[in-house]
């Protein structure tokens, strides 16, 4: 019976031992894993005031919604999932309409394009901004959220072609980076 709680004393304090180390390395792989995109030149405009942090880091794969007007492709909405990993993996929520970002928790964040910004590295690619928030729902990772940008994006530019009838619509598949920034603590 001795040997038994000995060796149970023994695991625990090896298993304490270990996810103490790996607790204490987190911070630092998350301020690695969170931080700022690099811009390229001509993008200063999408870059964040001092005293905001980058709190979240999400990929989306989507489609850019638009609307044929008759004359032209109007932008309607994105409808997107966002993933935790580049490869589009871990599920943290989606991207739609307002512009608005739901987590799986159904904490949310609605933003505005901050006037005067954007830039377009890629010319086929819908362009890189930067956003402010408007409003904040349930508590979660984007009760504190101040400002987002989308950054490395590929696709979703409006259709060359004319669309069939009016009203018809159309989602143009693309992906891209978010970042959610707060007021730094």
């Amino acid at each position: 019976m001795r040997d038994i709680k000995s060796n149970f004393v023994f695991g625990l304090f090896v298993l304490v031992t270990f996810a103490g180390l790996a607790l204490a390395s987190l911070p630092a792989a998350r301020a690695q894993e969170i931080a700022p995109p690099v811009l390229p030149s001509g993008c200063g405009s999408i870059s964040v005031a001092a005293g905001h942090e980058v709190t979240l880091h999400a990929y989306a794969l989507g489609v850019q919604v638009y609307r044929w007007s008759g004359a032209s492709w109007v932008f309607l909405e994105p409808r997107a999932m966002l993933f935790a990993a580049p490869n589009f993996r871990g599920r943290v929520g989606v991207h739609y309409a307002g512009p608005t970002w739901e987590t799986n928790g159904g904490s949310n964040v609605v933003a505005r394009r901050v006037v005067g910004t954007g830039c377009t590295p890629d010319q086929t690619a819908v362009p890189w901004l930067l956003l402010e928030t408007v409003s904040t729902e349930g508590p979660g990772v984007f009760s504190p959220v101040t400002y987002i940008q989308r950054v490395n994006t590929t696709g979703g530019i409006a259709p060359a072609a004319p669309g069939s009838t009016v009203g018809e619509e159309f989602g143009v598949p693309y992906t891209a980076e978010y970042y959610f920034y707060r007021a730094e603590q």
